[in-house]
């Protein structure tokens, strides 16, 4: 991930205490690091809490920030650090893990479609709900945030070969337990098929 040069006026503008900079800061980085907190925790009311704190953090911090400081990557390591606080004090649904857009579309693509669709969902969310909170972190940031694999490296930080494996043995397991998600969802429509239901 390359540090553009916007955030990089970004980051002098918050080191100088400007507001303008702060606002435009959370314009453009919100809502990414608010998917991340929304798929570790599978909350949206721990995201939101998770998030309010990462740019309180940005608040008392800005004016320490180096100036070389990439503030995305800055804001991830804060909301992951936030989510590993809060998760060390909290029991969490781990079945719940990851989300990808439920939001409705302005076409409806029929009953069959949804029907499919939601039992992809429903799978992926279950596939990586069994993954280790490793595993986890490392899939989300590189294959959901686009993060590079050595920026991913230093907000969870690792090396670059840890992050390699972690993320070698995750898509491995990931893809085994989708696999066998598959197989049982077309076992169960095969047995419903057989019985007469549409």
């Amino acid at each position: 991930m390359i540090v553009e040069a916007e955030d990089h006026e970004l980051v002098q503008g918050l080191r100088r205490g400007d507001p303008g900079a702060f606002n435009r800061a959370y314009a453009k980085h919100r809502a990414r690091v608010y998917g991340f907190l929304l798929r570790l925790s599978g909350r949206r009311d721990v995201a939101d809490d998770l998030l309010q704190e990462t740019w309180m953090r940005l608040a008392r911090a800005a004016a320490d920030l180096r100036e070389d400081t990439t503030l995305l990557s800055w804001l991830f390591t804060v909301a992951r650090n936030q989510f590993l606080s809060y998760r060390r004090w909290s029991v969490l649904d781990v079945t719940r893990l990851l989300s990808f857009g439920t939001e409705s579309q302005d076409t409806d693509p029929g009953p069959e479609a949804r029907t499919e669709a939601a039992a992809r969902l429903g799978a992926m969310e279950q596939a990586i709900g069994g993954l280790s909170a490793d595993a986890r972190e490392a899939l989300l940031l590189v294959a959901v945030e686009g993060f590079e694999q050595e920026e991913a490296a230093k907000v969870l930080g690792i090396s670059y070969a840890a992050l390699r494996q972690r993320l070698s043995r995750a898509r491995a397991e990931l893809d085994k337990r989708i696999t066998t998600l598959d197989a049982r969802a077309t076992r169960v429509q095969a047995a419903a098929r057989g019985r007469g239901t549409p």
